[in-house]
């Protein structure tokens, strides 16, 4: 059984009854009735105990609801002093007030079909009650105090739990009619009880040891009024209560017939509104039609303008999914290429420091600052000499080619016509130079130690391994950076925010990893410098000929992934070039990462195109190399051992840095955007190209004009701590 029970609440039929019935009875020249019947009542509301009170209410019909109590609490029974008619069946009443005896006017009481278990004590106070209807309750007994009621008529207790009658019934003398269940009775007994009103009066009598009267003879004095005591008096009081009672009768039947009256001007009222209706629907019908009608040719027009709209919009949706995908693919290539460029990053910053110790040990090992009789022997002075001079010359070329780039771009934004002369002034100057006198340019190299040294430091610079690689990590990462500067203008343009974190976030590592480079680069550049430093105090010894040496000794160097190349060849191979005397051929063949079985495929046009040009030496190779491997075949575990060797080559044989002669073999494989075919503008001038990167942001959008005045970026708003200057290659 559940605890709560949810109050349901009355329907809106019922709301609009109660509210009609209420108004009704607040009428002007309204009868004494309130009838609030049928609109499923929890309880009486508080307006109908005030109506009562106010209008002086005789009938109060509250039957057929869902009432458990018949006073609220924030009302007084005292309200109902001058109902004379209650009835109250079919409702949920389990009790009822215990001062219901408070209503002395009262004379007919209906409490059929309720769940009341007693009758309060109170009960027979009502002096002139005369229609007293229990029937259908839970009574198991009628309180003595029922003998009070001097006044009663008619008493129904039909259809509940009662199986005796108390005696003080016998001292209702005015009782006319007693409605029970004989059959259920005990008390008296059934025959008793099914014989009548009349029988159960005598026995009731004869048990109270009372002498038995019929109640025409006690109608006077239950209702005596002033003392009189005549028969005249009692006609009259008979004949006044069935006046009475007629015009209760009247105004009932009055009541059902103004019921039934507006009940039919109701209907009729509905059946004139269903016929207005239905012309009404007539008429929006014919209105509808027409308008279909024009509709129909509206939206056929409409349908030919969407058609073209739609397949205008499709175009329009498919050349944006194909830029998108553009888009897309060249972020996930910067993408790739960026943690490409990372994960190189971190590997070498973890060999760094073995990189370093083995260039010094190699610098150290070789005693660089050492020259021995037999190197100022074989010095070959015009040969070296002369690689100074080109190396000079070289040098000297690219910064001028450099001053005279710089200043002609100026010119050009300001006076481009003006400075023609001068140009061609200065060109001509730089032909000049460029046409010196080989012969007197090498003697002067002889002569000066101060050139000496200048072009072994820039050599010096050149073949360092470590200064090439920054260089070339340094032009992967501008490149990218302009590329992703690009990419983010591309996409304001289109208005996509989709991936702008992940570009910033590629961005800004780009940048982190541009300045530290930069600073690797300036540390590696003082060390270089320190060693030349080391070396010119060498010097000091006045040595002859001292720069020249240590010249022509790095143009004989190897460079170190050569050598590790060297080591990593096969040594049956190595053995195999010494023995016909071509170990001249052993770079070519570490170069190549030529093995044993490679070699047993190649043909002579293959050796020629490596280099090898000797007819005789070609066959002598190859047939060999046949040989070697033929032998090895018969014996089971030399085969497996040059397989393992020839796994384990490639691994051993990867160069820890870039060569200078291929740096276009770590330059990122993916495909450019395509609208990337010029080089960007500057965002400032909207002239020039776009030269400087701006860190710690990392964004390529100004020329190195307009970057001088600036203070924070004007893509991101970042404060600018450095400018790198970017020079694009021809």
């Amino acid at each position: 059984m559940p605890l709560f029970f949810r109050k349901k609440k009355p329907s809106e039929d019922a709301r609009k009854r109660l509210e009609y019935q209420m108004c009704l009875a607040k009428e002007a020249g309204a009868d004494d009735v309130l009838d609030i019947s049928k609109c499923e009542l929890l309880e009486v509301p508080y307006g109908a105990f005030a109506t009562c009170k106010v209008l002086q209410k005789k009938v109060l019909i509250i039957h057929t609801n869902n009432l458990t109590s018949l006073v609220p609490k924030s009302c007084s029974l005292l309200s109902l002093i001058t109902v004379k008619v209650l009835d109250l069946h079919d409702n949920q009443l389990a009790s009822l007030p215990t001062d219901i005896g408070q209503l002395t006017s009262l004379q007919v009481l209906n409490l059929e079909r309720n769940l009341l278990k007693c009758l309060p004590q109170s009960i027979g106070d009502l002096a002139q009650l005369q229609v007293l209807n229990v029937k259908g309750n839970k009574l198991r007994e009628l309180p003595a105090t029922v003998s009070g009621l001097r006044s009663l008529r008619t008493l129904n207790v039909s259809e509940n739990l009662l199986q005796e009658l108390p005696r003080v019934l016998a001292h209702i003398r005015t009782l006319e009619t007693l409605t029970l269940d004989a059959s259920s009775m005990t008390y008296p007994s059934p025959d008793i009880c099914s014989a009548g009103t009349e029988s159960i009066q005598q026995f009731l009598c004869k048990e109270c040891g009372i002498a038995y009267y019929p109640p025409s003879e006690y109608v006077l004095p239950a209702l005596e009024s002033d003392g009189e005591t005549s028969v005249d008096g009692v006609d009259r009081t008979v004949h006044k209560y069935l006046e009475e009672e007629s015009k209760w009768q009247n105004k009932f039947s009055d009541y059902e017939k103004r019921k039934e009256k507006k009940m039919q001007e109701k209907l009729e009222f509905e059946r004139r509104l269903n016929m207005g209706q239905r012309e009404h629907a007539l008429l929006v019908q014919q209105i509808n039609n027409q308008k279909d009608e024009i509709l129909q040719t509206v939206r056929e027009d409409q349908m030919r303008l969407e058609e073209g709209l739609t397949k205008h919009q499709r175009h329009l949706e498919e050349e944006r999914l194909k830029l998108l995908q553009q888009l897309k693919q060249a972020e996930q290539g910067i993408a790739s290429r960026i943690q490409k460029l990372i994960e190189d990053n971190q590997r070498q910053k973890q060999s760094s420091d073995i990189l370093k110790s083995l260039e010094n040990e190699r610098i150290r090992m070789e005693q660089l600052m050492a020259i021995t009789q037999e190197e100022t022997e074989h010095l070959r002075r015009r040969e070296v000499a002369s690689a100074m001079q080109q190396m000079l010359a070289e040098s000297y070329k690219n910064k001028l080619i450099q001053v005279t780039y710089e200043s002609r771009r100026q010119d050009l934004v300001s006076q481009a016509c003006s400075s023609l002369a001068e140009m061609d002034q200065k060109f001509q100057q730089i032909l000049a130079w460029q046409q010196m006198d080989q012969n007197k340019a090498v003697s002067q190299i002889l002569q000066q130690s101060e050139m000496q040294k200048a072009a072994f430091e820039a050599l010096q610079v050149k073949k360092d391994l470590m200064h090439r690689q920054i260089r070339n990590q340094i032009k992967l990462i501008e490149t990218e950076l302009l590329q992703l500067t690009q990419l983010e203008l591309k996409r304001q343009e289109l208005d996509t925010e989709t991936l702008q974190g992940v570009i910033m976030e590629q961005r800004q590592a780009l940048g982190y990893l541009l300045q530290q480079l930069l600073k690797e680069k300036k540390q590696r550049e003082e060390e270089l410098q320190q060693i030349l430093l080391e070396m010119e105090a060498k010097s000091e010894t006045k040595q002859e000929n001292y720069w020249l040496i240590q010249y022509q000794r790095l143009l004989n160097q190897k460079p170190l992934s050569l050598k590790l190349q060297e080591e990593g060849l096969e040594k049956q191979l190595v053995n195999l070039l010494i023995e016909l005397s071509a170990e001249q051929y052993v770079p070519v063949f570490a170069h190549h990462r030529i093995s044993l079985e490679v070699l047993s495929t190649m043909t002579a046009s293959d050796l020629e195109k490596m280099g090898i040009a000797e007819t005789g030496l070609q066959r002598a190779i190859l047939r060999r190399a046949q040989e070697i491997l033929a032998v090895a075949k018969t014996i089971p575990g030399t085969s497996k051992l040059l397989r393992t060797v020839d796994a384990e080559v490639p691994a051993a044989t990867q160069p820890s840095a870039p060569e200078e002669e291929a740096p276009s073999s770590v330059v990122p494989t993916a495909p450019l955007l395509q609208w990337d075919e010029k080089k960007s503008e500057c965002v400032v001038c909207m002239e020039q190209e776009a030269q400087m990167i701006f860190l710690p942001c990392g964004h390529v959008c100004c020329c190195q004009t307009c970057c001088k005045r600036l203070q924070s970026c004007p893509l991101c708003r970042g404060d600018i701590t450095q400018h790198v200057r970017i020079f694009y290659s021809s």
